[in-house]
Formats: C-alpha cells, sequence, structure tokens
C-alpha cells in the first residue's frame, strides 16, 4: 500500500471553515501527509485538529479576510494550497418568492463572496509558490436542494462559476483550482439543516437517507477529506476546472 505520510511535508495550506466537519477532517488528512497548516473560522470547536494553527476569522468582510490572509501567510511564511470550506445555510420553510431579499444578500456573501475574498487575498502568496492548489468546497450549486436551501445552491453556483473561470485564468501560473460537491454529508452543519427539513416533511433520517444510491446512508467527513487531499496533491498534477462529486451517487443519478 502507498505510504501517503510524508506526501504534503513542506506543504503550507489555509483551511477556511477548519474548525469543524468537512474543513477540520480536510485539515487533519493534511496534517497526516506533513503539512504545516492553518484553520480558520470564527471559533474553534473540539473537533478542530490538536496539531493545526487557528485563527480566529471573519470572512464575510474584504477587510476580515484580508486580515486572515497576511496572518496565515506570515505564520506559514507563504502559501502552496487553500482549501476553502466555509459556509452557512439557513434553512427555509417558504416559498422561493418568499425568502426575503436579506437572506439571499446574507448567502450570497457567506456562500460565495467569502470564497473570492480570502482567494483575492492570498493569490499573490500562491503565485509566488510557483505550484499550487485551491479547493472549493461547494454542495447544492448543481444539484439544487430545493426551495429551502434556493438561496444557498444560488450563492454556491456563484462560486462553482468562479472557480472555473478561476482555473482558466490561473492555470499557465501552474495553480489548480477544483471544486468538490458533496452529497449528504454527516457534520455538525449538515445535521442542522437536515434535523430541521426531516422535521418539516415529517420523515426519519434512516428514510432521507434511503434515496442514497451507495448502502442507503449519509457520508462521512473523512470521506471528502480523501478526494480533497488527491485533488491538491501532485497525484492530481493534470486536474483543473472540474467539479468532482463525492455523493455516494445522490443527486446526479437521479
Amino acid at each position: 500500500m502507498q505510504d501517503y505520510s510524508t506526501e504534503f511535508a513542506g506543504k503550507r495550506v489555509l483551511v477556511t471553515g477548519g474548525s469543524r466537519g468537512i474543513g477540520a477532517a480536510a485539515a487533519q488528512r493534511l496534517i497526516d501527509g506533513g503539512a504545516k497548516v492553518v484553520v480558520t473560522a470564527r471559533s474553534r470547536h473540539e473537533e478542530t485538529p490538536a496539531k493545526a494553527i487557528f485563527i480566529s476569522g471573519d470572512l464575510r468582510t474584504k477587510e476580515g479576510a484580508e486580515a486572515v490572509a497576511k496572518e496565515a501567510i506570515s505564520i506559514l511564511d507563504g502559501l502552496d494550497i487553500l482549501i476553502h470550506s466555509a459556509g452557512a445555510a439557513r434553512v427555509q420553510l417558504t416559498s422561493i418568492d418568499q425568502i426575503a431579499e436579506t437572506e439571499w444578500l446574507d448567502s450570497l456573501d457567506i456562500n460565495f463572496l467569502a470564497g473570492l475574498r480570502i482567494t483575492h487575498a492570498v493569490l499573490p502568496a500562491l503565485k509566488a509558490a510557483g505550484k499550487a492548489a485551491i479547493v472549493y468546497v461547494s454542495a447544492g450549486g448543481l444539484i439544487p436542494f430545493g426551495t429551502p436551501l434556493a438561496h444557498y445552491g444560488a450563492a454556491k453556483a456563484a462560486l462553482n462559476n468562479y472557480a472555473q473561470n478561476l482555473a482558466k485564468e490561473l492555470a499557465p501560473a501552474g495553480i489548480r483550482v477544483n471544486v468538490v460537491t458533496p452529497g449528504p454529508i454527516i457534520t455538525p452543519g449538515g445535521d442542522e439543516v437536515r434535523n430541521t427539513i426531516t422535521g418539516a416533511m415529517g420523515i426519519t433520517d434512516a428514510q432521507f437517507f434511503a434515496g442514497v444510491p451507495l448502502q442507503g446512508r449519509g457520508g462521512k467527513a473523512e470521506e471528502l477529506a480523501e478526494p480533497i487531499a488527491f485533488l491538491v496533491s501532485d497525484r492530481a498534477s493534470y486536474i483543473t476546472g472540474h467539479n468532482h462529486f463525492v455523493t455516494g451517487g445522490w443527486g446526479e443519478l437521479v
């Protein structure tokens, strides 16, 4: 079996939304591969990897994103990899036309513009690295979750489009950009959203996950961390500008 314990030795990594869930799992996977990792979120959690360097930050403003980028790059003395996993979803149990404009704007700010801000803030460091990689975690941008999360999906669709354009622009500089689309992953944030939806529908978790072709189960954060690790590794040196589904067959097959 291939030993990946030193695959990321010497790599400098920033993971947004890295205090728990998919971001924390991705951070831990790269730490296990030898990387030096900074994670950022508004607060630390029990899931936050012990060996990660934590920065408290808020990417909902340009100033906040730039402050995180500056501190992370200073700590790491540069940057090779950005994994953007930050995001948030507030379920709206109403019709699309009744979702308040403030909710659309807030979702756009958190789920699209935050990614744009942190990317633009770290781009000089990534370009200086000579060879770098970016991965965005973007659920709902291609597989609509339905009205309760229409505002969230629309913002993620914008992130997907941005990522594809960015991939083309940065390819000559040796910077690869990819998106990972997760299916129903069991995480603290995902659980909260799912519980709200299943409660409104009057169904159980088992009934909800029954629609997943692969074993009728929810995914684990670690099952997202591995493809993310692959995409930012040299093993994926010829892959850029793509959206990679990690869904257990859910969504795109129906």
